[in-house]
């Protein structure tokens, strides 16, 4: 193993920090991301019947990226998700502080949350709760907070 790296900085390679074979790892983080990508939807979605919700989607979910961030490195990551996450955590923090005191607005107590109907072409009859938009506020900021103190936490800068 020395004798490759020192015949690789003689070929001129100087970024050697990262794994010699790291093609796999690569590959098989984005097809996992996919796959913990749909877990965390799916966790999110169902989060009002049965547990899971905004939370445990958005560790879900970091997780997801951590796992890109492994293979990859932050630069290759901001590439892959130009996201800013401290919008995304504003936005979060706006819709899980916006949605109870917009309910209190129409006279409901707060975080009493509320069901309409909403009819969609191809669905047809789509229940919708406040919740949905509240557990999307708390995914938003559990999401965008832990990438940050990952991130953080790595010495990383940006």
């Amino acid at each position: 193993m020395m004798k490759m790296k020192s015949t690789l900085k003689r070929a001129g390679y100087k970024a050697l920090h990262r794994q010699m074979n790291d093609v796999h790892l690569q590959y098989i983080s984005k097809v996992a991301f996919f796959i913990i990508t749909m877990f965390s939807l799916n966790l999110f979605f169902a989060g009002h019947y049965t547990p899971g919700g905004g939370f445990v989607g958005g560790l879900l979910m970091s997780s997801a990226v951590l796992l890109l961030l492994i293979a990859y490195d932050v630069k290759t990551l901001k590439k892959m998700l130009p996201i800013p996450l401290k919008l995304l955590i504003s936005l979060g923090l706006l819709f899980a502080i916006g949605v109870p005191l917009f309910l209190m607005v129409f006279g409901k107590p707060f975080f009493t949350h509320a069901l309409t109907d909403v009819y969609v072409p191809l669905l047809g009859d789509v229940h919708i709760h406040s919740a949905v938009f509240f557990d999307l506020g708390v995914f938003l900021v559990v999401f965008g907070a832990t990438i940050l103190i990952l991130i953080a936490v790595g010495g990383v800068k940006d």
